[in-house]
């Protein structure tokens, strides 16, 4: 096809900003393993007054036009909150979505590029959101599986689309799958009575939403204090922990959050993790309502996979098995509820301890995430 006729064109009203979060549902209405994202957390990603990341950052859409049809999408931003801590000058493109046609994928990533040139940035590095918090990268490995919450969700091709376009590897993140055991090993026990016999330490299990909404800020305020090293890690503003913590709360299943607590009553620990969704929010197509949660909730009650979240120890306590405590409570529980996987997320394929971690309890990996590079000068 000749790209000439593609025409790209920025989003610039909300009639536009809606053919923008549609049309990945109408680009990908075959792909049988292709995730919708809840709508309604989509409109508030996109909308100023209720995402602060957006007033801490220059952003820019763009929607792809060939022969009067949409046919493709991308998103533009530069963090420059992170760009200032770090010493760089990245932009970054996000929300990429097309059809399989290199002339179209071409030209939404060169009005990014050309976009950031223009800006004065250096280098360009996506699929990446405004922060490790939204999904990364690009799903190269695993597609045969249904993507879980908050991560990517992308046709096969779109990898030979970006790296036809001079993009390559930047960094992999990497998901695990765990098997559940039928019962706990005698050796997981034993450390979990040694540990809940140090008097220092206390661990914390829900089984109301009401008990546990005290704790989510204090984890996110743990999360600012233990992934400052992690890859395009952004600090929370206590805004931005009240708006997560909004937005998950309703969806969390207390029984998947395992807290610690010291002698102070300080959250030093944690893990969460939840049912699987996913074959809900297909079956949703994203919206929640009038029934959509309805078949959210029935999916996560039919699961047998559980996805872990996140999890934290703080590091003054890195030394005394609390991830072992944790973990042992949390197969406890997803033994008793008859799941028989666990999704680790993603793990930096760089994070070696944590990698070893699932490796040594028997975790394969499973699906491959890739963010790409490309120098702008």
């Amino acid at each position: 096809m000749d790209s000439l006729t593609i025409s790209i064109l920025e989003v610039s009203s909300k009639s536009a900003l809606r053919d923008y979060i549609f049309l990945p549902a109408k680009l990908y209405q075959d792909q049988p393993n292709w995730l919708p994202p809840i709508y309604m957390d989509e409109w508030k990603f996109h909308d100023p007054k209720q995402n602060p990341s957006l007033g801490k950052a220059t952003v820019i859409r763009f929607l792809a036009k060939r022969n009067n049809q949409l046919v493709g999408r991308v998103m533009g931003i530069i963090n420059h909150k992170y760009n200032e801590t770090h010493g760089e000058k990245t932009a970054r493109f996000f929300q990429l979505d097309c059809i399989n046609d290199q002339p179209v994928a071409k030209a939404l990533l060169d009005a990014i590029f050309n976009w950031a040139q223009k800006q004065s940035m250096q280098q360009l590095i996506g699929p990446f959101g405004f922060s490790d918090k939204d999904p990364q990268g690009l799903q190269i490995e695993g597609l045969e599986y249904l993507p879980v919450i908050a991560t990517a969700t992308n046709p096969a091709y779109l990898k030979g689309l970006v790296e036809s376009a001079g993009f390559v590897k930047h960094i992999d993140c990497v998901s695990f799958s765990v098997l559940v055991p039928k019962t706990i090993p005698t050796l997981y026990l034993k450390v979990m009575d040694r540990i809940k016999k140090n008097s220092q330490v206390h661990l914390l299990e829900f089984k109301t939403k009401k008990a546990l909404k005290p704790y989510i800020v204090p984890v996110f305020r743990l999360v600012n204090e233990t992934y400052s090293d992690l890859f395009g890690f952004v600090p929370m503003t206590e805004a931005e922990m009240k708006s997560m913590a909004a937005q998950y709360l309703p969806i969390l299943d207390p029984a998947f959050v395992k807290l610690v607590l010291n002698q102070e009553q300080e959250l030093i620990a944690f893990v969460v993790a939840m049912p699987d969704m996913s074959l809900g929010i297909q079956k949703a197509k994203g919206k929640l309502f009038p029934f959509g949660f309805l078949h959210i909730l029935a999916a996560a009650k039919k699961s047998k996979q559980l996805d872990l979240l996140l999890g934290a120890v703080r590091n003054d306590y890195r030394s005394i098995g609390l991830t072992a405590l944790m973990g042992t409570a949390l197969l406890q529980t997803a033994i008793q509820r008859g799941f028989e996987t666990m999704d680790s997320h993603l793990v930096l394929e760089t994070n070696q301890a944590m990698c070893a971690e699932y490796q040594r309890i028997g975790g394969e990996v499973y699906k491959r995430f890739r963010v790409y590079k490309k120098a702008l000068d």
